[in-house]
């Protein structure tokens, strides 16, 4: 059920240099109140002309997915990332597919621990602008693990936006560890999607949709692309 960045399922992914150049340092955010960008694997920005395309593995995971991901997909154009829902394409975990696709796929146990799923971006970019990614879900969650709904649903959205460019913005301890849970919150107790573990909505109304918060974190990586002049 935790969401965590990592690199045990697609360890290729992580072989590139994981640092921003000193322009892009001198011209962008990377992170805010309730959110954080994953620049610590050179992913700063989202190019604001590209469309970036959901692809699946088989035929059944697109019909499984695409009606849960619709409203986060819905949100995250009105954010200005352009965001389509495509169809099917061979996945390789350990390695990324097409430039500006995030594939997703099923994975038993991707982290080697029950309930874990996992997304991430295509490391060290050109120029920092993410180009995609890949999302390894647990193949769990279908077969009978017990995951309330609202943690599914949460889960399905939050590990695309992790291939988008967006990590946890949970609170460090001294040692710079990230705290379970320990994130800003709205009046209403709500904590952004990318909270680990279990952040977003718990309502049926709202469950698999992305917070205020996380909608921030996608404008900041727009604007940082627009600060370097990219289009």
């Amino acid at each position: 059920m935790r969401r965590i960045l990592a690199s045990s399922a697609v360890v290729a992914l992580t072989a590139c240099a994981l640092t921003a150049s000193p322009t892009q340092a001198a011209t962008i955010t990377t992170s805010g109140v309730g959110w954080k960008l994953t620049s610590q694997l050179g992913v700063t920005s989202l190019s604001p002309s590209k469309t970036y395309t959901l692809t699946f593995a088989t035929e059944t995971m697109r019909k499984r997915y695409t009606p849960l991901l619709a409203p986060a997909v819905a949100q995250i154009n009105a954010a200005g990332v352009h965001l389509k829902v495509g169809g099917v394409e061979p996945v390789n975990p350990a390695k990324c597919g097409p430039a500006y696709h995030v594939q997703i796929t099923e994975l038993y146990r991707p982290l080697g621990r029950a309930g874990f799923s996992q997304g991430m971006p295509c490391p060290n970019p050109p120029k920092g602008v993410g180009i995609g990614g890949i999302v390894a879900i647990d193949s769990e969650y279908w077969t009978g693990f017990p995951i309330p709904v609202h943690i599914l649903r949460n889960t399905l959205v939050h590990e695309p936006l992790h291939a988008l460019g967006l990590d946890h913005p949970n609170t460090a301890d001294k040692a710079g560890k990230l705290i379970d849970y320990k994130c800003v919150a709205t009046s209403y107790g709500n904590m952004p999607i990318m909270c680990s573990p279990n952040g977003g909505y718990k309502a049926a109304t709202s469950m698999g949709h992305l917070t205020g918060y996380d909608l921030n974190g996608l404008k900041a990586l727009l604007a940082n692309a627009r600060a370097q002049g990219i289009k």
